[in-house]
């Protein structure tokens, strides 16, 4: 490792002492471009410096998934498989208009029906056949859960709530985001509405507000609001583009759909929960019903898939709660799939208005912001930062408001707004170029001062043979194009992130942690860690998280998890190792500094007689186990003390492809490259599965997906996937991967994430390739054959 020492930080962190710290050397900077080391000053009970992964024995090395075979086997055992003794299932009735008062409700047939447990209102506690009017909730868009009932079998529950009566006062409403936003239009709340909490979601959130649908404007977000004159930078402009785009509301489509099985046994409810964060279900459990925490166990072993949208309890868990609690007995209660499109979440849509302002040698003097986004009946259908916080413009302002439509609620999903903001600057940017007679790769070096992402355009250019020919000079009805986009994505830590490492007599070793794997890898990453401290392989690692009977784990979402909890993990490796080294070095008569843990054995470097192995090691030990717990201790540095953002930024160049046919419209990506960093990456293969699920989902999203509401009648159209437009195998294009270690020196794993990062520029890069390839720019998501064929004039 190179040398070059580079200061480190004049004050320490926050909450530092000097007594209870420490000054080590850490790798800093990028291998083979500017790889030194930088002092930080660290708590005293922090582990030593890791060397860069080169260096290593199992951290950054390609390693297979700890729970492939139980997946692939089927033995991995997901919440639709649960099944408990006497467990009863539930089924919702569901409003079928979009926006109606219930004037009455009969529950006493569906009560009295052969093999019915329970019949339990939404947000009432109601005994009653009939209950009072004002005890009913009013419905505001189709698919809205009024009921449910628990019954002994599936099939008893789904026609037991049919029984129920109701009938219903319709209500004018509004599904679109244009006709929502007009003077006049249907109210969905008359009431001001809260923002109590973000559920996992980190977009931009309207607040200040709220005026008929319309709820705003957020001004700014946690990385600032406007900043200088903007009027003073069109004004010193040479060059000035105004532009208009649009995106799409697009669903999760996880694969396990959203659901719980909810078990009351006296004082003790014990659920079994698809989420992506098991304390803040507890949490949300423990709060509604009157529950100490400890009182509470929520438990996910596996999880089929979540993507923000698996955060808090949600009116299904509630509902299977209380049916548990009614009746005495386990209830299951797991949504299907025309539930899951309709009530469990979405990516809200966008209708963004841009404005730049450049000079002639492509410095930007101003850029402005106006977005109107619908999340249904819920927040936070902003457009995220990427115009605030990717590019150097000193004058900035921005205005984004949500615009309440009696739809579905939306929620978190994979880089909330940013997904959509991307799509709007990443054109506006390139179309900027374009009329500065520039290659939208200069131009990005001349306005983005990150400098991963400029080694991430070197290399991907190289990689990808970056030679953009003129846009629309592809000869032949089939036109093919080139494009590029980026990424920017802030390093979220959550600093409630807690693990155990207990050492067993006879090697085994755990590591135990609530913290969930939805999917991405975490069981494997922990194992990793753990191994490389103790000198051992990932396989030697027993993992056992997503059960809140484990230390306090943090919530799988925001690319905060690795980042998050592999920290706390090698420290308490880093604890357990130096108890069970104090223990061999009183054996052998020698300083515990001369002992060390490597290839699976144990031995003092000053006596070669002086060896076992790991597992002789451990019986050495008077007590049966070693156990040591160790929680995330802040940023190194100072950075990040104890909170969210933190001082860099995640970031990614993604360039695509493209081949638009000229008499159909169809549209396919070819290739893509997409150049990636995550700090020190952990497992390789693992990160470069999660960007080639990050590059699908940005190729459905930009050609594909979309949710089709009927405005006459208020429902969603295509609520099943054979509707619902997802790419299959023959539209996922070659998709190659760089991947670029970079140290910050923030912890002693100096991990981050990559699950944001690699679905943010897809969209963008394929619209960008598609205005390449045909020479005219698709404003508007998805890029269907209907918007090419337009855009042509051939209908």
């Amino acid at each position: 490792m190179a040398k070059n020492k580079i200061p480190a930080p004049a004050a320490p962190a926050s909450g530092y002492t000097a007594s209870r710290t420490k000054k080590i050397n850490l790798p800093h900077g990028i291998p083979g471009h500017n790889l030194g080391e930088i002092e930080r000053e660290v708590p005293i009970g922090e582990p030593p410096a890791l060397p860069i992964n080169e260096q290593l024995n199992v951290v950054g090395k390609r390693t297979k998934r700890t729970d492939a075979l139980q997946k692939v086997t089927g033995a991995a055992k997901y919440t639709a498989d649960i099944q408990l003794p006497g467990m009863l299932y539930a089924r919702f009735l569901r409003s079928p208009y979009p926006h109606a008062r219930i004037k009455s409700i009969d529950l006493s047939e569906a009560r009295a029906y052969p093999g019915v447990f329970a019949v339990q209102l939404v947000g009432a506690e109601v005994e009653g056949a009939q209950p009072a009017a004002d005890k009913l909730p009013l419905l505001r868009y189709a698919g809205q859960p009024i009921a449910a009932v628990a019954a002994e079998s599936q099939l008893i529950a789904n026609e037991a709530a049919r029984l129920i009566k109701v009938q219903y006062e319709q209500m004018p409403f509004v599904v679109e985001l244009d006709e929502a936003r007009k003077e006049g239009a249907p109210l969905v709340y008359e009431e001001m509405i809260e923002d109590k909490g973000d559920a996992g979601d980190i977009g931009v959130k309207a607040a200040e507000t709220q005026q008929g649908n319309l709820r705003g404007p957020a001004t700014s977000s946690f990385v600032g609001g406007p900043r200088g004159d903007t009027a003073q930078g069109f004004a010193a402009a040479d060059f000035i583009l105004e532009r208009e785009y649009r995106t799409q509301v697009q669903t999760h489509c996880t694969l396990e759909t959203h659901g719980v099985v909810a078990d009351w046994k006296k004082d003790l409810l014990t659920v079994y929960a698809s989420t992506q964060d098991t304390n803040g279900v507890r949490n949300d459990l423990a709060d509604l019903f009157g529950l100490p925490a400890s009182k509470v166990r929520v438990i996910t072993e596996y999880m089929g898939g979540g993507f923000g949208a698996k955060f808090g309890a949600g009116h299904f868990g509630l509902m299977a709660v209380a049916l548990s609690k009614k009746t005495g007995r386990p209830v299951k209660l797991m949504l299907d799939r025309e539930e899951e499109q309709i009530s469990a979440g979405n990516r809200p849509n966008s209708h963004q208005i841009m404005k730049i302002g450049a000079k002639k040698d492509g410095t930007l003097t101003a850029l402005e912001l106006l977005s109107y986004g619908t999340a249904g009946v819920g927040l936070g259908a902003g457009v995220g930062r990427v115009a605030q916080d990717m590019y150097v413009c000193p004058n900035f302002k921005m205005a984004q408001y949500d615009v309440f439509t009696h739809a579905g609620p939306g929620a978190a999903f994979r880089a909330p707004g940013n997904v959509q903001g991307a799509f709007a600057t990443e054109q506006l940017i390139d179309e900027l170029a374009e009329k500065l007679n520039m290659d939208p790769l200069a131009l990005r070096d001349k306005i983005d001062a990150n400098e991963i992402r400029r080694i991430q355009r070197q290399q991907g250019a190289a990689k990808f043979n970056w030679k953009p020919a003129k846009p629309g000079s592809s000869p032949g009805p089939v036109k093919r194009g080139v494009g590029v986009a980026q990424s920017t994505w802030p390093r979220f830590i959550e600093m409630d992130s807690s693990a155990s490492v207990r050492i067993n007599r006879g090697g085994s070793v755990e590591v135990l942690s609530s913290v969930q794997d939805l999917g991405t890898g975490t069981k494997t990453i922990l194992a990793q860690v753990v191994a490389e401290e103790l000198g051992l392989q990932a396989e030697d690692i027993t993992v056992k998280i997503g059960d809140t009977s484990y230390p306090v784990g943090p919530g799988s979402g925001g690319s905060k998890t690795a980042g998050s909890i592999t920290p706390a993990a090698r420290n308490a490796a880093y604890q357990a190792k130096m108890k069970l080294v104090e223990r061999l070095a009183e054996a052998w008569k020698v300083e515990a500094a001369d002992i060390e843990l490597k290839g699976g054995q144990a031995y003092a470097k000053s006596d070669p007689a002086k060896r076992l192995s790991f597992a002789e090691a451990t019986k050495r030990i008077p007590v049966s186990q070693i156990v040591e717990t160790a929680s995330r201790t802040p940023d190194y540095g100072g950075f990040a003390s104890g909170q969210w953002l933190g001082h860099d930024r995640l970031g990614s160049v993604q360039f695509a492809e493209v081949s638009v046919d000229t008499e159909t419209g169809l549209v396919k990506v070819e290739r893509v490259v997409a150049a990636h960093s995550c700090g020190r990456p952990l497992n390789p293969m693992q990160i470069e599965s999660q960007i080639n699920g990050g590059v699908i989902m940005g190729v459905g999203y930009a050609l594909y997906e979309d949710r089709v509401m009927d405005r006459n009648t208020g429902h969603m159209i295509n609520t099943g996937l054979d509707s619902y437009k997802l790419p299959h195998s023959q539209e996922i294009p070659k998709i190659e991967i760089i991947l670029i270690e970079k140290y910050g020196a923030y912890s002693s794993t100096d991990a981050d994430g990559i699950g944001e990062p690699a679905n943010i520029a897809t969209a963008a890069a394929i619209a960008n390739a598609v205005y390449n390839a045909i020479g005219l720019r698709i404003y508007e998501l998805p890029i269907t054959p209907e918007k090419i064929l337009a855009a042509l004039g051939s209908i």
